[in-house]
């Protein structure tokens, strides 16, 4: 972990560069071949995080709530102003509870504006609102990384993301994720260096710009104001600070998002391996290894991807011969393997990312799957590499 004190204010500091790709892998002692996997099986079998009476977040309480004395940075001189880029938000209300990433722009010493684009948290947002309701919540810095995983995962129905999260922390420490409740009670991970008590209100104010993860900036908007009612801490706390478009930013984005491609992929050809490509910031493109058994399987495995991640802009279909993370070897699949007029798939007015800022004015994209795959009809020995 790389420790960068942005500020020092009665102990506080921060860190960043925490978890990149290979450190994230390195800290949990798996591949990352392994990781995808066990991703998947966790979504496959939640557990219910288990509730105590205390622990380390509920060491301290800031008196009276000064959110500009916490080490939270001011990224890149485009943006609005400081920003908490790796703090996550539960919410719950009508019985469900929702975990998600989300930027929240620091306006004053108790008020954020959280950027929400239109998923799980948005909707239950406009079902409150229009029942004339906030949402109590809680925002989170510094818990462990499992917990950071499944938060940014996406799912299509409604699922708990702390169970996930608690599968997880089975899976690496043996035990349930632990938790503690906070004054508004909800619940939060008792190990996190930061958890604060607050509502989305039924105010909007203006957030971004803001450099997001592709590297180019993104549009003002009129977002959700949170108020923040208390914050708890650990002693001497490290606040979590994420570079936007940065290696850990692309790699807590795209992480989660490669089992479920993976397991659309799985249900048409065998899928070896997934990697969200860090030129297409983890989130917009991926390269995907199979093992096609029918000449169709290349172009069957590239539409179910781009329906496994519909953010998803390109993805590139390769053999099991190829390392999926090695550009190089990509690319070198591609020139031997691949004919342009044959192998591609080019699909026009899809629904694209707000992160891409070369979409159409309606939000529209066109998407590229290109099959760098042999086939299984071919000869492939004059193809396989004597490297």
């Amino acid at each position: 972990m790389i420790v960068a004190n942005i500020a020092e204010t009665d102990g506080h500091s921060a860190a960043v560069n925490v978890l990149s790709r290979a450190q994230l892998c390195s800290s949990l002692s798996i591949a990352p071949g392994e990781l995808i996997d066990t991703l998947g099986e966790a979504m496959e079998t939640p557990i219910e995080p288990l509730i105590v009476e205390t622990g380390p977040v509920l060491e301290n309480e800031m008196r009276p709530v000064q959110l500009t004395k916490l080490p939270i940075p001011h990224h890149y001189r485009e943006d609005r102003g400081r920003y908490m880029s790796a703090s996550i938000v539960i919410a719950e209300y009508q019985g469900q509870r929702n975990v998600s990433f989300h930027r929240q722009f620091l306006r004053d010493d108790n008020h954020v504006v959280a950027r929400l684009v239109p998923r799980h948290l948005r909707t239950m947002l406009d079902t409150a609102r229009a029942n004339g309701d906030t949402i109590p919540i809680a925002i989170v810095n510094g818990p462990d990384p499992v917990v950071l995983l499944a938060a940014a995962m996406s799912f299509d129905n409604h699922i708990d993301e702390l169970t996930i999260a608690s599968s997880l922390h089975k899976r690496f420490y043996g035990k349930p994720l632990e938790m503690v409740e906070l004054p508004n009670g909800i619940a939060v991970p008792a190990d996190a260096e930061y958890a604060m008590t607050a509502i989305i209100t039924t105010e909007d104010d203006v957030e971004g710009p803001y450099v997001d993860i592709t590297g180019t900036l993104d549009d003002e908007r009129n977002e959700p104001v949170f108020e923040i009612h208390s914050v708890h801490h650990r002693n001497s706390p490290i606040f979590h600070a994420l570079i936007p478009a940065e290696a850990e930013h692309k790699a807590l984005m795209g992480l989660p998002r490669a089992p479920t491609i993976k397991n659309a992929v799985s249900k048409v050809v065998m899928c070896n391996d997934v990697h969200m490509t860090e030129g297409g910031c983890g989130w917009l493109s991926a390269v995907v290894s199979i093992i096609p058994t029918k000449q169709s399987d290349g172009k069957d495995a590239i539409n179910a991807a781009l329906n496994g991640h519909r953010s998803m802009k390109m993805v590139t279909i390769v053999d099991t011969d190829i390392d999926v993370s090695d550009p190089v070897r990509v690319e070198w699949a591609l020139m031997t393997r691949w004919q342009p007029d044959k192998d591609t798939v080019i699909l026009s007015n899809q629904k694209g990312s707000s992160l891409d800022p070369s979409r159409n004015d309606d939000g529209t994209t066109s998407k590229i799957g290109i099959d760098a795959t042999l086939g299984p009809d071919i000869d492939s020995s004059p193809y396989k590499s004597v490297q």
